[in-house]
């Protein structure tokens, strides 16, 4: 099992950046960083609700499962 989260894809497909994200996004640069690493174990609703007006993206955008 694993959950993957496709923040790197989703920012290179909108020529964004992970600091302009955190701006729009008004959340912390650091925790974008383990996003985007996949190092996060955790992520509140709140973020991603964050990410996803900021990207006008679905949550199924973001995060992926795979078995």
């Amino acid at each position: 099992m694993a959950v993957t989260v496709k923040l790197e894809e989703l920012l290179k497909e909108r020529k964004i950046t992970a600091g302009d994200l955190a701006k729009m996004a008004e959340i912390e640069p650091a925790k974008l960083s383990l996003l985007k690493s996949n190092k996060a174990h955790a992520i509140k609703f709140e973020t991603l609700d964050k990410i996803c007006r900021a990207l006008e993206c679905q949550v199924s955008d973001l995060i992926e499962y795979k078995e």
